[in-house]
C-alpha cells in the first residue's frame, strides 16, 4: 500500500508543478524520478545510474528517430508538403470524417512503426488536416495518437506482441496473432475515436509556441495560397512513405517464418529498415520538396529550426523513461504482479498484471514483456493453455499494456508536447482515451474467449 500512495502522489505532484506553477516537464520528472528513488529506498549508489542510464538508453533507441522524424515534419509544413498530403487524402475520404481518416492512418502505420515514431512522422499530417477541417485540434491529436496505439501493442511485427507470443510460446503461429489482433486493435481504435470526436468542437487553450510560423496558428486558406504551387501530392506522401516501407519490408525479412529466406537480401533489409536508417532516407526524399522557389539553401536553417523544435521533446520524453526505470528498480512492481496473480480471473490475470505494470512503469513494451514473462507459468491453471488461450492471452497482455498512459510514458509526453496540450489537459484526454481503449480492447478480447474457449 505504501508503494501505490507514493506513486499516486508523485503522479498529482507532476501535475501541480507543471499545470499550476508552470515548471518544466523535464524538471518535474526528473525531480519524481529522484523523489521515488529514495522513497522506494533504492541504494543511493544505485540512483544516478538508474535515471542516467535509463535517459541515455531511451536517447539510443528513439533519440535520433524523434530528430529526424521532426526535421521531415518541418519540411512537410514549410515546403506546403503537408498541405498538398491534407487535400489530397480529403478528396478521397471527404472532408466530414478528418477524426476517422486519422484513425485509418495510424492504425495501419503503427503496425510496423513504433506509436512514438509514427506521432512524429504524421504530426505535420495532423495539423495540416485539422485546418482544412476546422475540428478541434484536440480533437484530432487524440484521433491519431488512439489509433496508432491500437496496433501498437496488438499486432505483430511490432516488437511488443512478437515479445509476448515469444515469452508465451505461441510465436510459431503469428499469422492466428494477426488476424484475431486486427479486429480487436479495430475495436480499440474505434472506442479512441468515439472519444474523440468528443472534443470536435472544443475549446481549448493550447501551450504557447515559440515558432511564430506554427502551423497551427495560421488560417487554413491564407497558407495554402502562401505556398503558391503546391507540390505534387506524390512528392508529399514520399518522405512518409518511403520509410515506413522500409520499415514493414524488414519486419517482413525478420519474421520467424522467413517469407524471404536468409543470406544477404535479409541483411539489407533488416539494416534499411531500421527506424533511424529509414527515417534519414525518409529525410532524403523530402529534399526535392525544397527544389525551384523553395531553394536547397533553406535546407539547413530547417534543420536548426527542427533540432530547436526537437530538443524539449528529447529532453521530456527521456525524463519521463528515467521516471519509469525507478519505478521498474523498486518493489511497486513486484507488488502489483503478486497480488494480482493469483486471483483466479482468467483472461482478466493478464489483462490486469500487465495494465498494473503499464501504469507503474511507462513502458508498453516493458509490460508485455514483463507480464508474459509472469504469466506463461500460469495458463495451465487458468485453463489458457491451449493455441486459442495463448493467442488470447497475447491479446489480454497487449491490452492491458494499453492502460494508462500518463507522465511515465514518452508516448504520453511526445503527443502532448507535439500538439501543445497542456498536462492537466492531456492528463484529462490522453490519459482517459488510453484507459477507453485498453478497456474495450479487453472487453472484446474476453468474448472471444467466452465464445471460442
Amino acid at each position: 500500500m505504501y508503494e501505490l500512495i507514493v506513486l499516486l502522489i508523485l503522479v498529482v505532484a507532476i501535475v501541480l508543478v507543471t499545470a499550476r506553477w508552470k515548471i518544466s516537464p523535464f524538471l518535474a520528472l526528473i525531480g519524481a524520478a529522484i523523489l521515488a528513488a529514495f522513497a522506494y529506498r533504492i541504494p543511493l549508489a544505485e540512483v544516478a545510474g538508474t535515471v542516467t542510464t535509463a535517459f541515455g538508453t531511451t536517447m539510443g533507441n528513439i533519440g535520433l528517430v524523434i530528430l529526424f522524424g521532426t526535421m521531415i515534419g518541418i519540411i512537410l509544413e514549410r515546403s506546403g508538403a503537408a498541405i498538398s498530403m491534407a487535400d489530397a487524402l480529403i478528396k478521397v475520404l471527404g472532408t466530414r470524417f478528418p477524426n476517422l481518416t486519422l484513425t485509418i492512418i495510424g492504425y495501419i502505420v503503427s503496425i510496423p512503426v513504433f506509436c512514438d515514431s509514427g506521432y512524429v512522422v504524421l504530426n505535420s499530417l495532423r495539423k495540416a488536416i485539422t485546418l482544412r477541417t476546422g475540428v478541434s485540434a484536440l480533437a484530432t491529436s487524440v484521433a491519431l495518437m488512439t489509433g496508432l496505439y491500437a496496433t501498437h501493442t496488438m499486432v505483430p511485427p511490432t516488437p511488443g506482441p512478437l515479445a509476448a507470443a515469444e515469452s508465451i510460446g505461441i510465436a510459431d503461429n503469428l499469422g492466428l496473432i494477426i488476424a484475431l489482433g486486427l479486429p480487436v486493435a479495430a475495436i480499440s481504435a474505434l472506442a479512441g475515436l468515439f472519444y474523440a470526436s468528443r472534443f470536435n468542437k472544443s475549446q481549448w487553450t493550447a501551450l504557447p509556441s515559440e515558432d511564430e510560423n506554427d502551423l497551427a496558428d495560421l488560417d487554413y486558406e491564407q497558407l495554402r495560397a502562401s505556398f503558391g504551387k503546391l507540390p505534387h501530392p506524390a512528392l508529399a506522401f514520399l518522405p512518409i512513405l518511403v520509410p515506413l516501407v522500409l520499415i514493414c519490408a524488414s519486419s517482413i525479412a525478420k519474421l520467424p517464418s522467413q517469407p524471404l529466406g536468409g543470406g544477404s537480401l535479409v541483411e539489407i533489409l533488416s539494416f534499411l529498415g531500421t527506424p533511424v536508417i529509414a527515417l534519414i532516407f525518409g529525410l532524403l526524399s523530402a529534399t526535392p520538396l525544397l527544389s525551384g522557389d523553395r531553394k536547397l539553401s533553406d535546407f539547413n536553417g530547417q534543420m536548426h529550426e527542427s533540432v530547436r523544435t526537437a530538443a524539449p521533446i528529447l529532453l521530456i520524453t527521456g525524463a519521463g523513461a528515467a521516471f519509469g526505470a525507478v519505478l521498474a528498480a523498486s518493489e511497486l512492481t513486484t507488488i502489483l504482479s503478486d497480488s494480482l496473480s493469483g486471483l483466479g480471473l482468467g483472461l482478466a490475470v493478464p489483462f490486469l498484471i500487465a495494465a498494473a505494470l503499464k501504469s507503474a512503469q511507462g513502458s508498453s513494451t516493458v509490460s508485455m514483456v514483463t507480464t508474459s514473462a509472469l504469466v506463461a507459468p500460469m495458463l495451465g491453471s487458468l485453463g489458457l493453455d491451449s493455441e486459442l488461450g495463448m493467442v488470447l492471452s497475447v491479446l489480454a497482455v497487449g491490452a492491458g499494456a494499453m492502460v494508462v498512459s500518463h507522465a511515465n510514458d514518452s508516448y504520453f509526453w511526445v503527443v502532448s508536447q507535439l500538439s501543445r496540450i497542456p498536462v492537466i489537459t492531456a492528463y484529462r484526454t490522453l490519459s482517459v482515451a488510453t484507459a477507453i481503449q485498453g478497456t474495450a480492447a479487453f472487453a472484446t478480447v474476453w468474448i472471444l474467449g467466452a465464445v471460442l474457449l
